[in-house]
């Protein structure tokens, strides 16, 4: 999952394909630096509508993912959004993958317990953890 803002550039019409599928592409220009640089996403199916609340010239904030595939022997790359919101201040800053997946806590609204809380429950003395 990646996430860059940036002004819109520009909003093309949804395609519509004989399979049923659907996507809209959209170009994002991220600014503050020398050279700017024009970057295309695509949504698709249900979330093509997201695009309706906002217009060319828009700050923008976008998350996304990185899609291949190969045809032919040809290589192809997308940008897959996900998430679109206002106001991203068209930094143009590219924020590092969030990797880290987000789980409930399983303990409610307790908070967790630490590793000395755990280790004292088990402490007998001996320093070999098996």
């Amino acid at each position: 999952m990646f996430e860059i803002s940036g002004k819109i550039k520009l909003i093309e019409e949804t395609q519509s394909f004989s399979s049923g599928f659907t996507k809209r592409e959209f170009v994002v220009t991220t600014g503050d630096s020398k050279y700017p640089q024009d970057i295309k996403f695509e949504i698709v199916k249900d979330k093509c509508s997201l695009l309706d609340s906002y217009s060319p010239g828009q700050d923008v904030l976008v998350n996304f993912d990185v899609r291949g595939n190969e045809y032919n022997g040809r290589y192809y790359v997308n940008l897959n959004c996900w998430k679109i919101q206002a106001g991203g201040g068209g930094g143009g800053q590219q924020a590092a993958p969030q990797n880290e997946p987000k789980f409930d806590n399983p303990f409610g609204n307790q908070q967790e317990p630490s590793s000395a809380d755990l280790r004292s429950n088990l402490d007998d003395g001996d320093d070999i953890p098996f």
